[in-house]
């Protein structure tokens, strides 16, 4: 909305300038989501709490989780208000990545809310069956992959992989030129349509596993948000992108001004989250923003990059799987209890220093995934 603003009245308002600027838009973006998230705060847990909607505990948990019980929970929603109005404010609604950010972001939320509703309204820790929720996510997962190949057709985005560390390596899921004047030219994106079924749905599903402890998950969040913004600025730029090598999006510069919101928006709900948590974000929070964050990569060509830069939401992920895997082969378990914020607790750590161990590895994580753009 401030961007067309700046269109209309530059010319009259010198001082509108500064909205031209991707980094002002970018600062002013956080800073709205994190005053809007710190000011609601206190409002949405006071509502929560007057319309009894507190968190489930699942009984086969640490017994120490049982005293969280009727925490207000759905707070996932402040954070995805307070990443859609500031994005609404500050970006350009002309482009068409800020729609399909917020499009993926909103409709995982959605998901997330119809998953926790269903929680609140049987008095139980389970909502919505597996198979649904993720028959939802892989549509809308192939949706967002339909809408990319499309532009790709106009030249808007590249259906080309980046990967980390090799300069020269970017093959193209679109192989032979002969394809596009084939009836079979739309299988030529079925592989590219796998991969971000993979990505997207895989890394929603991930931070919905992080999301375990007061303040883990959404601390992980920040932390692969400000790298994700990093990113997104570098791709956009066609400076950086031509110096560091690499593909340059023109119009992906936008989606800064989303991952500065995600980082406000989180940190503003961090406030209340940090441990001993006054509220939690539940699915609604946890789906939408692993949703987001995966969107993001993959509009910017970093989705091999994602498992760098969101270290820790895959190590609890394959925690997961190993932890299944192994029990259905072997009948033996590999951890104490998956996810494996849940093994270090049950080895005897305090809560608050897993939380702030995990922190400082997804730090390292994110650090080491920066470094990548220079090492190729």
């Amino acid at each position: 909305m401030f961007y067309f603003l700046y269109l209309k009245f530059y010319s009259h308002f010198h001082v509108l300038n500064l909205f031209r600027y991707i980094t002002f838009r970018t600062a002013y973006s956080s800073l709205t989501a994190l005053l809007l998230s710190l000011l609601l705060g206190p409002w949405l847990i006071e509502k929560l709490k007057k319309f009894q909607i507190g968190q489930y505990i699942r009984e086969e948990g640490p017994s120490s989780h049982m005293a969280k019980a009727g925490t207000p929970t759905m707070g996932g929603v402040l954070i995805d208000l307070c990443i859609v109005v500031p994005t609404l404010l500050w970006a350009d609604l002309s482009n068409i990545f800020v729609w399909l950010a917020l499009g993926v972001t909103v409709a995982f939320g959605a998901i997330g809310f119809w998953d926790d509703y269903l929680k609140l309204r049987r008095k139980h820790n389970l909502g919505l069956r597996a198979r649904s929720k993720l028959s939802l996510q892989i549509l809308i997962a192939v949706l967002l992959a339909a809408a990319l190949g499309v532009l790709s057709e106009r030249g808007l985005y590249s259906t080309k992989l980046t990967f980390p560390f090799f300069k020269n390596l970017r093959p193209d899921f679109l192989i032979h030129a002969f394809l596009r004047h084939s009836w079979v030219y739309p299988l030529a994106f079925l592989p590219f349509v796998g991969l971000v079924i993979l990505v997207v749905v895989g890394s929603s599903n991930a931070v919905n596993l992080t999301d375990g402890l007061d303040g883990l998950a959404i601390g992980c969040v920040i932390i692969a948000a400000s790298a994700l913004t990093v990113l997104t600025y570098v791709a956009g730029n066609l400076v950086w992108a031509t110096y560091l090598d690499l593909e340059h999006l023109p119009k992906s510069g936008e989606l800064t001004i989303f991952c500065g919101a995600m980082v406000g928006s989180s940190l503003g709900f961090l406030w209340y989250n940090a441990y001993p948590a006054e509220i939690f974000m539940g699915d609604v929070g946890s789906l939408s923003l692993g949703a987001a964050i995966a969107a993001v990569a993959v509009i910017i060509k970093q989705e091999l990059l994602l498992p760098f830069f969101g270290g820790i939401f895959v190590v609890e992920a394959l925690s997961v799987i190993l932890q299944v895997g192994s029990y259905k082969l072997r009948h033996k378990r590999v951890l104490r209890m998956a996810p494996i914020h849940h093994h270090f607790e049950l080895l005897g750590w305090k809560e608050s220093k897993i939380i702030a161990r995990f922190w400082i590895a997804a730090l390292v994580f994110a650090l080491f995934a920066l470094t990548t753009l220079k090492l190729r």
